[in-house]
C-alpha cells in the first residue's frame, strides 16, 4: 500500500508464530544471556520460575510478524520506539500481532514523506497481550 492508503484507525493482524525452548535459548546465547532465558533447571530459581523468552526476542518476533503483517509499498524507517513488556513469553506460546494506525501526518517540508503512529500488540493463544510497541515511523509516497 502507498502512504496515502493507509487510515487512522485501520487495523493489520499478522499470522501465528509459536515460540519454541530451542529458539528463546539460541536468542538468549546470543543477545540476552540470562540464567532464565537459557537453562530451565536456572530458570526455576527466577522470578519467572520458568524458562521465559527474553523481551528483546518477544520485540524481535513482533518486528518480524508486523513487518509481514503491513504491506508498506516502500517499506517503513523507525524514528522511535516505545515497548511495554506485559506478561512473559514462553515455550510453545503461539504469538500474532495486532496493530493500529493511531496518527497519520504528512510532511510539511518534504511531500514525499509520511510521519505515523502505529500501535501493535503481541498477542498470545490464550488472548492475551505480552507486548505493546507504539512505532514512530517514516514512509513515502
Amino acid at each position: 500500500m502507498s502512504a496515502d492508503e493507509f487510515k487512522v484507525g485501520q487495523t493489520f493482524k499478522s499470522d501465528t508464530l509459536t515460540i519454541t525452548a530451542d529458539e528463546i535459548k539460541e536468542f538468549a546465547s546470543k543477545y540476552d544471556p540470562q540464567p532464565f532465558h537459557l537453562d530451565e533447571e536456572k530458570a526455576k530459581d527466577s522470578f519467572f520460575k520458568e524458562l521465559v523468552a527474553s523481551g528483546w526476542h518477544t520485540a524481535s518476533v513482533t518486528m518480524r510478524l508486523w513487518i509481514d503483517s503491513i504491506p508498506f509499498e516502500k517499506g517503513a524507517i523507525g524514528l522511535g520506539v516505545n515497548l511495554e513488556w506485559k506478561k512473559p513469553v514462553r515455550p510453545g506460546d503461539v504469538l500474532h500481532v495486532e496493530s493500529t494506525i493511531k496518527e497519520i501526518k504528512p510532511s510539511k517540508s518534504r511531500p514525499e514523506r509520511v510521519y505515523m503512529v502505529i500501535e501493535s500488540k503481541a498477542i498470545d493463544q490464550n488472548n492475551e497481550i505480552c507486548e505493546i510497541m507504539t512505532a514512530n515511523l517514516m514512509t513515502f509516497r
